[in-house]
């Protein structure tokens, strides 16, 4: 079976075989067998060619590490653990966001705190003008999905999907942005997902308790590890689904 997500990361990019090759000090032909028969790298050839493809050595080669080393590259792609997501600092939120240029991607049912930023909308809408990916996702606020999340926080089945509308009219100056997008899903959400660039915040959700008191963890992607690409997966999938909201 070919290695269709290397086929793949190279047509998305536009590098060839060729480039490969000669990036690497290998011959080509030493390349299509990596795609063709499933032939795994050197690991200092991993390395370089996750890096020019801008995707992390796990994605492209799952089975690439023994699961000690994988387990252990996991642990290091975190930064730090919140014991809830109200201490993450306005600090560390606004760092993430000024170094960010090449993509956002967020992942919430309302994430009303976001709309406490008056520099939001103004520093998305550069960012997508300079080439940046942005990409939001709230919820669907006439989902079943929403309603039960208000339910099972015990503040009554419409007051999720009144946020999320607040939220909606907050980002609706952005329809028009160029690189920005905004999209509605009806998923559950277990995790809110804050992707800048290599840095990401996730908020795992418990059952019961509301976002902010649930725990947080900052992760740093690196090219070995696995954890950040999971939840890079986790967001792609959600973002598939999802719809233009109706404004």
């Amino acid at each position: 079976m070919a290695n269709q997500r290397l086929r793949d990361a190279l047509l998305r990019n536009g590098i060839t075989t060729d480039e490969i090759a000669q990036k690497v000090s290998v011959d080509p032909k030493t390349v299509e067998r990596w795609i063709t028969k499933t032939r795994t790298p050197y690991p200092k050839h991993r390395h370089t060619v996750a890096a020019m493809l801008r995707e992390s050595e796990s994605y492209l080669w799952p089975d690439a590490l023994d699961p000690e080393t994988s387990a252990a590259v996991a642990e290091s792609e975190v930064v730090k653990i919140y014991p809830n997501r109200n201490t993450v600092s306005r600090d560390v939120w606004n760092h993430l966001l000024d170094v960010a240029t090449a993509r956002v991607d967020v992942l919430v049912y309302g994430g009303m705190f976001l709309t406490e930023n008056p520099a939001l909308l103004p520093a998305l809408r550069a960012k997508g003008a300079a080439g940046a990916r942005v990409r939001l996702l709230l919820g669907d606020p006439n989902s079943r999905e929403v309603q039960r999340r208000s339910l099972d926080e015990g503040i009554g089945k419409a007051a999720i999907s009144a946020k999320i509308r607040n939220a909606l009219a907050f980002f609706r100056p952005l329809d028009d942005a160029q690189g920005v997008e905004v999209r509605c899903h009806g998923t559950t959400l277990y995790n809110s997902i804050y992707r800048y660039d290599d840095e990401m915040i996730v908020n795992p959700h418990v059952y019961g308790i509301p976002a902010p008191h649930a725990p947080a963890l900052h992760l740093r992607r690196l090219s070995a590890g696995s954890m950040f690409e999971t939840y890079t997966r986790s967001f792609d999938t959600v973002w598939e689904t999802a719809k233009p909201p109706t404004w």
